[in-house]
């Protein structure tokens, strides 16, 4: 079943391609949350939406493992990972065709389904031409964004590192206020992980 947003579904894109390189030596999409590699956790959250959903993964395989048991998943394998995210939302954004494009970082594991869902209704319901972006409750911006249409040939010209920003710059944000920090509180090393457990 199709999520109800409005008169478009987003397509959920999930870029999974970076290195962990804060990790020393650890993969934090493959750190377990309950039991499950937090990358099996994203995408899983992601699918119960209803929604489309794209990975985007490095192009050694070294996570293809963590994806393989979604048949309907879509998958891109990012041949200039290295650059950053800016690489995979450049990919991304080239098959969204008239769909919008919600962004869903794959190391924010507080996220679930009914929190994306809270976004697309949100955008449903501000017409589904303003980006809506789920935050904290001080107003601090997180994920998942959701990008209309007419935003998406800009993502052509991301580089580097370059989640969006500079495409939302001069936008109105709608802001979705989750109730704590889950909308932000990435996981980039092992003490960020262990701090996170902690604190469950």
């Amino acid at each position: 079943a199709r999520p109800d947003t409005g008169t478009v579904t987003p397509h959920i894109v999930i870029p999974a391609a970076g290195a962990s390189a804060r990790m020393r030596g650890r993969d934090k999409l493959a750190e377990r949350v309950d039991g499950v590699p937090l990358l099996t956790r994203q995408v899983a959250s992601a699918l119960k939406t209803g929604a489309p959903v794209t990975v985007c993964l490095p192009p050694d395989g070294s996570r293809a493992h963590l994806v393989a048991e979604f048949p309907d998943l879509q998958i891109i394998l990012i041949e200039d990972a290295a650059e950053g995210l800016g690489a995979s939302l450049r990919a991304a954004a080239v098959g969204m065709g008239e769909n919008p494009m919600a962004i869903l970082l794959p190391d924010v594991p507080g996220v679930n389904t009914r929190d994306i869902l809270d976004v697309f209704r949100a955008f449903g319901a501000k017409g589904s031409n303003t980006v809506v972006r789920a935050s904290d409750p001080d107003g601090r911006p997180g994920t998942p964004i959701v990008m209309p249409p007419r935003l998406l040939p800009a993502f052509a010209q991301l580089e580097g590192d370059d989640g969006g920003r500079s495409i939302i710059r001069n936008e109105h944000v709608h802001l979705v206020h989750f109730p704590d920090d889950r909308a932000t509180r990435d996981l980039d090393t092992p003490e960020e992980w262990e701090d996170w457990r902690a604190d469950r």
